[in-house]
């Protein structure tokens, strides 16, 4: 007697497991305690707590208001003239490298993922090297495209310092074609990150293994400034022939829901870029037809006028320097948080058990990511005091 399977449908998918910081942010939210700090989710605040709108990107908008006379579809790379404008603050002195070509997608995420689908089409066999702690959303869109991870260690929590030998010892394990996937600046969650002679030793050791660096470089000009958060990016397209770069506007321009990004190929020949972005445009065009358009044409705006592009840089410093304020108060506060004011941009890992750290959240209101990883901007100048008590407490146990 034949048996019929039974037909698999939606009501027999299996449970996901959820985003922790998701989970942490309804856990805050839902805190109706007055005096709750969230240190948790990854935007920048300023003095008051406020994520403010740039008064440039007010600018913009009124700009893009008055003169945009269409919302047609501009195809799967977005706004060109965006991708355009980017070149020299992401590439530097390679911005007119034939060999390299970009197009905007929707927030570094969607670079990330776009990239990692041209190596997946390129070398389905390659393993993606990660420096372990890293984003906790790199792994899943990695896993999303079915490339093998492969972790080293490269944050000594305890210590606040890169295990830079381990960095290496992994670096120089992988085979050729296998990517290395690397954080350009401001390393999110540590805010550890390499000094130039590190960068140029990851950058020789990458190129004799002929492997692929990939740089995430979401926090540019938050770090030690706009043209020194990016030697990383310029050392790697000055030692390799083939370099992937998945950027983020949503940070340094503070345009978080807009999404824009832009991802940036280089190949060994403009030929073989050619053929990389076909792939590109084509994965683009099955993911999201075409990226969203207002945060990339008010960034295209601020770029393309002289004094506009004065004033962002102007505002970009001022975040910059209350996120280097702020690390400095943070350090001084005790001998055991002094990592602190040597680290850069938004995140660093505090050296807590997962046990403190939830004791924070119900005894203080205080909320954090159960690694101990915080936002060093996530809470008003007034709440800085009550913080470093509250830590600095749990520390001593």
């Amino acid at each position: 007697m034949l048996t019929t399977a039974k037909a698999r449908g939606l009501a027999d998918l299996p449970p996901v497991q959820s985003d922790s910081l998701l989970q942490l942010i309804a856990l805050c939210n839902a805190d109706q305690r007055a005096e709750k700090i969230d240190v948790g989710v990854g935007v920048f605040r300023d003095g008051q707590g406020r994520t403010p709108i740039l008064q440039v990107m007010k600018q913009a908008e009124a700009i893009l208001r008055e003169t945009q006379e269409s919302k047609a579809y501009l195809g799967s790379a977005g706004d060109k003239r965006f991708a355009e404008l980017l070149r020299p603050i992401v590439l530097g002195e390679h911005a007119d490298d034939e060999r390299i070509a970009g197009l905007q997608t929707p927030g570094g995420c969607g670079a990330l993922r776009l990239g990692f689908e041209l190596i997946a089409t390129a070398n389905p066999r390659a393993r993606v090297l990660v420096g372990a702690p890293t984003w906790p959303n790199h792994p899943p869109i990695i896993n999303a495209v079915r490339l093998e991870i492969a972790e080293y260690p490269y944050y000594e929590k305890g210590q606040g310092s890169i295990r830079f030998e381990s960095m290496m010892h992994g670096l120089s394990s992988a085979q050729a074609g296998d990517v290395a996937l690397l954080h350009g600046c401001c390393h999110n969650p540590t805010g550890a990150d390499l000094d130039e002679a590190q960068w140029r030793e990851v950058a020789r050791v990458v190129c004799e293994r002929r492997l692929i660096p990939f740089i995430d470089i979401a926090y540019q000009g938050f770090g030690r400034g706009l043209e020194e958060d990016g030697v990383g990016v310029r050392m790697m397209l000055a030692a390799c022939e083939e370099v992937i770069v998945a950027q983020s506007c949503d940070k340094n321009f503070s345009c978080y829901r807009d999404r824009v990004g832009s991802l940036f190929v280089k190949t060994g020949s403009a030929e073989a870029t050619a053929t990389a972005m076909a792939h590109v445009s084509q994965r683009a065009r099955e993911m999201w037809s075409m990226p969203p358009d207002h945060g990339a044409a008010c960034a295209r705006i601020i770029l393309d006028d002289a004094q506009l592009h004065a004033d962002w840089l102007v505002e970009l410093a001022a975040m910059r320097d209350r996120i280097n304020a702020v690390r400095q108060r943070l350090a001084s506060a005790d001998p055991r948080l002094a990592f602190i004011g040597r680290q850069f941009g938004m995140f660093s890992m505090l050296p807590l058990a997962k046990e403190q750290v939830l004791k924070l959240r119900e005894d203080e209101a205080i909320y954090m990511a159960d690694s101990g990883r915080f936002n060093v901007v996530g809470m008003s100048d007034a709440q800085i005091d009550r913080f470093t008590t509250c830590v600095v407490a749990a520390l001593d146990g």
